[in-house]
C-alpha cells in the first residue's frame, strides 16, 4: 500500500480509501465486515462512510451503513488501527426526514456527531466532513454557477467552524473537510480558519475520474497549494468504467442497472467516452478497472481514491490498481480522449 498525509495533520492515510456506501443496501452486515477484513489485511487504514447512508438514500436504510462499521469496530478491537471519516447531512441530499432542521449550526453538529458516535460504536471520529453545501451553488452534476440572489443561506462558515471547534475541543472529533464543494468555498473556509484561529480544513470529498475530471478546474491547484487535498469518490463512475456494460458482463444487481435514478454517469457521451477509454486499455493489456482507478492514484493533488465494491471480486481487483503504474504513452491516449470529450458527466 502507498500513503498519502492527511493536510497539515501529520496523520497519514492508505492511497485507497475503503467506500462503504454500498452497506446497507447491496451489502449486508456480513460482507462489510468481510470487506473491513479484507481492506486491512491489504493494509488500507482509511475507511469513509457518512450518516446519511446506505446509498441510495431511503429512511429505512439510513444510518445502517455506519452501524455496519461500530459492530465491526466492536467485534475486531481495531479502531486504534483505522482513520474513520464520516460526514453530516446537508441541505443539498433530499433527505429532509433525517431531523426536522438540516443545516450545520453548532446544535445540529452536536447532534449529527454523537448520533455516528453511537452508531459507530467509538469515542471519536477522525475526519468529519459537511456532506453538501448550505447555500445554493453548483454540485451533484452541475457545472455551471448561477447566482440566485434570493438565496436566505448568509455567509456563515465562521459560525460552522465554531461549532467544528467545539466538537474538536469536545474530543469528538479531530479534523474536518468539506464535500461537494466548489473552490470559494474552500477558499473561503481556509482563510476564516487562519484569521480566526480555528480549526484548518484538511481534504475536500469530491467526485473524480475519467469521466468528471472539472476537479482540475479550479480545485486542484487550492488542494495542492493550501495542503487539502481530494477524497476522490466515484472513481469508476458508478462502474461504467470497468467496461462491464459496454462489453455486456453487467448484471441486473450492478448500480445503473438497479437504480435508474442515479443516471449521473449513464448518459450518452459519457458511454461514448468509455468506450474510447475500454480501447485504451485493450491497447496496453490492462484493465479498464485498474487503468482508470491507476489514473486517479497518479494525481498530485490527491489524498485518497475512495474505492467501493459489491463483492470481493471487485474489492481486490479495486485494491490492486495501487500497483499498477500508467506509462507517458497511456496518459498521453488518456489526454487527447479528454481533449475531444471533456467532463461529459460532471
Amino acid at each position: 500500500m502507498k500513503y498519502s498525509v492527511l493536510g497539515n495533520t501529520g496523520v497519514k492515510v492508505s492511497k485507497i480509501c475503503l467506500g462503504s456506501m454500498t452497506w446497507g443496501e447491496q451489502n449486508s452486515e456480513a460482507e462489510a465486515h468481510s470487506q473491513m477484513d479484507y481492506a486491512l489485511e491489504r493494509q488500507i487504514n482509511f475507511f469513509d462512510t457518512a450518516e446519511l447512508y446506505a446509498v441510495p438514500i431511503k429512511p429505512e436504510t439510513q444510518g445502517l451503513t455506519e452501524k455496519y462499521i461500530g459492530s465491526w469496530l466492536h467485534k475486531t478491537g481495531n479502531r486504534d488501527k483505522i482513520i474513520l471519516a464520516s460526514k453530516v447531512v446537508g441541505p443539498g441530499n433530499g433527505a429532509a426526514w433525517v431531523r426536522p432542521e438540516i443545516n450545520f449550526k453548532r446544535e445540529i453538529l452536536k447532534e449529527a456527531v454523537e448520533l455516528s458516535l453511537k452508531r459507530l460504536q467509538t469515542d471519536y471520529i477522525d475526519l468529519y466532513q459537511l456532506h453538501t453545501p448550505e447555500r445554493k451553488t453548483n454540485f451533484f452534476g452541475r457545472l455551471g454557477y448561477t447566482h440566485d440572489p434570493n438565496d436566505p443561506w448568509e455567509e456563515n462558515f465562521a459560525e460552522v467552524l465554531r461549532g467544528i471547534d467545539e466538537l474538536v475541543k469536545e474530543g469528538k472529533i479531530k479534523y474536518w473537510g468539506l464535500s461537494n464543494e466548489t473552490p470559494w468555498a474552500t477558499m473561503r473556509c481556509i482563510y476564516l480558519a487562519e484569521q480566526l484561529n480555528l480549526p484548518r480544513l484538511v481534504s475536500v470529498q469530491n467526485p473524480y475520474n475519467l469521466l468528471n475530471r472539472s476537479y482540475e478546474v479550479g480545485l486542484a491547484e487550492i488542494s495542492i497549494r493550501e495542503n487539502a487535498g481530494l477524497l476522490a469518490y466515484s472513481p469508476l463512475a458508478f462502474g461504467l468504467l470497468s467496461g462491464k456494460f459496454h462489453e455486456k458482463r453487467d448484471t441486473p444487481n450492478d448500480r445503473i442497472n438497479q437504480y435508474k435514478q442515479m443516471s449521473r454517469y449513464n448518459g450518452e457521451m459519457a458511454w461514448k467516452a468509455t468506450a474510447k477509454y475500454l480501447e485504451i486499455a485493450k491497447k496496453y493489456g490492462v484493465s479498464a478497472t485498474q487503468m482508470a482507478l491507476a489514473f486517479i492514484n497518479t494525481r498530485p493533488f490527491l489524498t485518497s481514491n475512495i474505492i467501493g465494491a459489491t463483492t470481493m471480486e471487485q474489492l481486490k481487483e479495486n485494491i490492486d490498481s495501487i500497483d499498477v503504474d500508467l506509462t507517458p504513452e497511456m496518459l498521453a491516449d488518456i489526454e487527447a480522449i479528454h481533449k475531444v470529450i471533456s467532463n461529459p458527466a460532471p
